[in-house]
């Protein structure tokens, strides 16, 4: 009731001020009708006006005048001034001539007194044109002047009475004009004193409104500062939730590496059956501890709106070639078959967040294999409406509509029943499904008990360039274009030796510096078609060297440089091109990448470009020892017996280094560990040892925690990888077998 009556008046003051704003609409149309209609009248006024014929008719009497005086002169003059008297004949004719105008005959009212002067001065005119015309027909003489002066005299009165004619009514329409300016004075004054009454009115109750309007914008203010402080404290709530999520995954994931890295530290040891069964439960409990977290981090992720996604181009088959290597074992674990489809007409190569894409397929895959116990699980792309679309389809236990009703809810497990003999946490497909839609796409689900079920992933189609031979390691070398004289400003060995054989192979000079202080002094002392720049040197980073080389300026300064590190992260990315950096590539880098880059920036050959490269994930332990796809790449860039050169002198150097690392580890040496790793990291990345480069960051990331047990152990896992790496290597004959074996 309250509420009712509040709002009663608002439709009362809306209703005058309509009808206030109709008075005055219809004023101002009243006052455009009158002033129109006035300025008719005034028009219709002065648009004959006599005073300038007037002038003229009084100039033709004063002519007339003096003609009449010049002729008298003439009769009595001995001999005849002829030309003075031609003058002021010819003066007079011109001026005769206004009467005959139809101005004239709209002044003169009397037209027949208009017309007998008319004709009476055509006829003098046409008798003193036979002596003064243009052409006369006789001599002028004094007969002939006394008969034409009786003429011309007999025009006075009649020229004399037009001039007064003309006065009075000249007179009349002076007297109607200005009548009609005062009626059109009091006519406006009329309207103004209506138009201001109705402004003063409308000005008024605008006013009143404004006060209204004031009081309630006054108490909205109040209200919304209010809701800015509620809104203030849930975000400092919601801040110090993700604050509590960063800390506890930290404080989390430090004990949680430490625990992969043992338990894979102890899978190379020798166990009996038993306890490799016991290892194995071990370390499956730790991947779901960890699968739990990273479900949760991603969660707070999406409700405060800090998860980004990052574009790039994504190769389907390769895409899901990894989640096929990734899921076969589960899948032959239960007995079942794991089933990769591309259906015809998908592009081979789109532009997604590869990452993200890859966390969708993994958990609806993963779902799959878990609730199917025979059959088989299908994971196909295919077209949708001009969408792509990813089906995960399986031959599992099925769900009714009620289940199906609350899958995506957080914590609801498709598994109810009491026995929870599939568990789960219930977030991984609210997340799957909130990404997708992140992404622009959806996740669908149909599904019927005892049949299977079938999740569809549908994205926006965007379809990258595909160009022949991108993604074949095996492909001839590309046509070199212009050679290029390169600067490499690399601190790792291995990593200098790699680029030097990449660069060799696409047919570009190339020149070295060990740290960022060499870079800029070589850049200072001749000019480069382009720089790679690796990021963590010693003396001088690469952003350090890269800001000095741009204060060069000239030619020097406006090199390209090629930011080249293993840092993957967008922040990093963002810093290196604050700094002056043209473009930014990550290790491991291909022909095809690097290629590509230089021929955009530098003027280098153009390639096709290859896949994007990878960048290391954690776990460690999830990732294959050897990354096929980069050891085809390095292969196809140099001679099998050069890289294994390579390689086995990079892996005697990682086993050099781990004593250092563990006596740094025992003196707490922070700083010399981050830059040892960082460097074997990319090295690692470089040749295709991926999860040495995984292990590698490990001790790279537990070095500032100041756990010295801890960094031991990863230091210790470290060697463990690089010695399996090692026996990888010789299995696949990339690495001579040690001698004796």
């Amino acid at each position: 009731m309250t509420s009712r009556s509040a709002g009663a008046p608002q439709p009362r003051r809306g209703w005058l001020i309509g009808m206030v704003g109709a008075v005055l609409v219809a004023a101002f149309a009243l006052a455009a009708t009158v002033q129109w209609h006035q300025f008719r009248s005034l028009n219709a006024a002065i648009q004959f006006q006599g005073d300038f014929l007037l002038v003229n008719l009084n100039q033709l009497e004063v002519e007339y005048m003096r003609l009449q005086m010049q002729w008298r002169e003439a009769a009595q003059q001995k001999p005849l001034d002829r030309d003075a008297l031609q003058l002021r004949y010819d003066i007079f004719v011109s001026m005769a001539n206004l009467l005959e105008t139809e101005r004239a005959a709209r002044l003169i009212r009397d037209r027949s007194k208009l017309d007998r002067t008319t004709h009476q001065l055509q006829a003098f005119v046409a008798e003193a044109d036979r002596y003064l015309g243009p052409e006369p027909v006789r001599e002028l003489d004094e007969a002939s002047l006394r008969t034409l002066l009786r003429d011309l005299e007999a025009l006075t009165d009649p020229i004399h009475s037009l001039s007064i004619s003309a006065s009075h009514e000249v007179a009349a329409q002076i007297s109607r004009r200005n009548q009609t300016v005062r009626e059109h004075n009091i006519v406006s004054v009329a309207l103004t004193l209506v138009l201001c009454v109705s402004t003063l009115v409308f000005a008024l109750i605008a006013v009143r409104q404004m006060r209204q309007l004031e009081r309630r914008q006054l108490g909205l203010e109040a209200l919304a500062a209010r809701l800015r402080d509620a809104r203030l404290d849930a975000e400092a709530a919601s801040q110090a939730k993700s604050v509590f999520l960063a800390n506890m995954s930290h404080e989390i994931r430090t004990p949680f590496q430490g625990l992969l890295g043992m338990l894979s530290l102890l899978r190379d040891t020798r166990l009996n059956a038993m306890q490799l069964d016991y290892l194995r439960t071990a370390t499956e409990s730790a991947d779901h501890l960890l699968a739990i977290l990273n479900d949760i981090l991603d969660m707070s992720k999406l409700e405060s709106g800090t998860l980004t996604l990052v574009s790039d181009t994504v190769v389907v088959p390769r895409l899901l070639g990894d989640i096929e290597a990734l899921m076969k074992p589960q899948a032959a674990a239960k007995g079942l078959a794991l089933r990769i489809d591309i259906a015809p007409g998908v592009p081979q190569r789109i532009v997604a967040d590869a990452t993200r894409v890859k966390q969708v397929l993994f958990n609806l895959t993963s779902n799959a294999i878990k609730f199917s116990d025979h059959g088989s699980v299908t994971l196909s792309a295919g077209l949708s409406h001009g969408q792509l679309a990813f089906t995960v389809a399986d031959t599992g236990i099925g769900m009714d509509d009620q289940t199906m009703a609350r899958l995506f809810q957080r914590f609801t497990q498709g598994d109810t029943s009491r026995s929870r003999r599939h568990g789960g946490t219930g977030l991984g497909l609210e997340i799957s499904r909130n990404l997708a839609r992140l992404m622009g796409g959806d996740i669908r689900v149909s599904s019927r008990t005892g049949e299977g079920s079938t999740f569809v992933f549908v994205l926006p189609l965007h379809a990258a360039q595909d160009q022949d031979g991108a993604g074949d390691a095996a492909s001839p070398p590309p046509s070199f274009g212009p050679s290029l004289q390169v600067l490499v400003a690399e601190d790792h060995a291995v990593n200098r030796k790699y680029l030097e054989a990449l660069l060799g192979r696409l047919g570009h000079t190339v020149s070295f510096a060990a740290n960022g202080q060499e870079a800029v002094r070589a850049a200072s002392a001749r000019r480069f078609d382009a720089v790679l720049m690796d990021l963590h040197m010693p003396e001088l980073d690469g952003v350090g060297a890269t800001l000095a080389i741009r204060a060069l300026g000239g030619d020097h300064g406006r090199v390209p440089i090629i930011a080249l590190t293993a840092d993957a992260f967008a922040e990093t990315r963002e810093r290196c091109l604050a700094a002056g950096m043209t473009a930014f590539l990550t290790k491991p880098v291909e022909a095809r990448q690097l290629a590509r880059v230089l021929a955009e920036h530098a003027g280098g050959a153009a390639v096709p470009p290859g896949g994007p490269a990878r960048s290391p994930a954690v776990p460690p332990a999830e990732e294959p020892l050897l990354d096929r796809q980069v050891l085809d790449s390095v292969i196809g860039v140099m001679t099998r017996d050069r890289f294994a050169l390579l390689a086995e002198g990079f892996l005697q150097d990682c086993a050099a280094i781990v004593p250092q690392m563990v006596d740094a580890a025992v003196q707490g040496s922070i700083e010399a560990i981050r830059a040892t790793m960082h460097g074997t990291k990319g090295a690692a990345l470089n040749l295709g040892l991926q999860r040495l480069a995984c292990a590698a960051q490990a001790v790279r990331e537990a070095a500032p925690q100041g756990d010295a047990d801890e960094l031991l152990r990863r230091v210790r896992h470290f060697d463990a990888v690089r010695r399996s790496t090692a026996d990888a290597l010789q299995q696949e004959g990339l690495m001579p077998q040690p001698a004796g074996a």
